[in-house]
């Protein structure tokens, strides 16, 4: 899941600065004329609501994974303390392992 989530992340950004971008542009080619670039213009004006839109709703859920992950976590480690422990003390184990090795 940790790998994911950084390219998640990445993407997200992205897709903003993508939305950001094409939403500059249609300020910038507001003043030019022609029927065909009017047509591109409103499609992509559509477009771009849509875009946001669901850029708004995937973020939101990922938010509520991300929180709901969270929760059941911390619920885990309430309902099992020393468990917890010893799998945190093992991962810091193998990690120190790792480390040392380079």
């Amino acid at each position: 899941m940790n790998d994911t989530a950084p390219s998640k992340d990445k993407l997200m950004s992205d897709l903003k600065v993508v939305v950001s971008d094409a939403e500059e542009l249609l300020k910038l080619t507001a003043g030019q004329a022609g029927d065909k670039l009017g047509d591109v213009r409103v499609r992509l004006g559509e477009r771009l609501a849509i875009a946001k839109e669901r850029l708004i709703e995937a973020e939101a859920a990922l938010v509520d994974k991300t929180r709901r992950a969270a929760h059941a976590t911390d619920d885990y480690v309430h309902e099992h303390p020393w468990q917890s422990v010893g799998v945190a003390a093992g991962v810091g184990f193998l990690l120190g392992l790792l480390v040392s090795r380079r």
